[in-house]
């Protein structure tokens, strides 16, 4: 039989490696979609309004290019799911 010896140095590293990682800009891009939704709501009698939730994740693409100097393709990836965050949570308030 062999003897297999368990490196916890490994096991710990590879879970923190594992770890999912928070895209850049999407906690600032969050605040942005929320402060202009309240100007074009991302959510209208129940339903999303998809041409608004575009336009708040274009409005907050620039900035999070800017603030986190990323490719235009990773702001506008983090900003959309920011706006999609928002919409769903103002989905579920209205809900109730």
């Amino acid at each position: 039989m062999s003897n297999r010896t368990v490196s916890w140095n490994r096991i710990s590293r590879s879970l923190h490696d594992s770890k999912p990682t928070i895209p850049a800009g999407l906690l600032s891009a969050r605040a942005f979609v929320q402060f202009h939704a309240a100007k074009r709501p991302l959510v209208v009698s129940g339903q999303y309004d998809r041409a608004a939730i575009m336009a708040a994740a274009c409005r907050a693409a620039p900035g999070i290019m800017e603030r986190c100097s990323v490719s235009r393709r990773v702001a506008m990836s983090s900003a959309l799911k920011a706006a999609w965050q928002v919409a769903k949570a103002a989905h579920r308030a209205a809900a109730h």
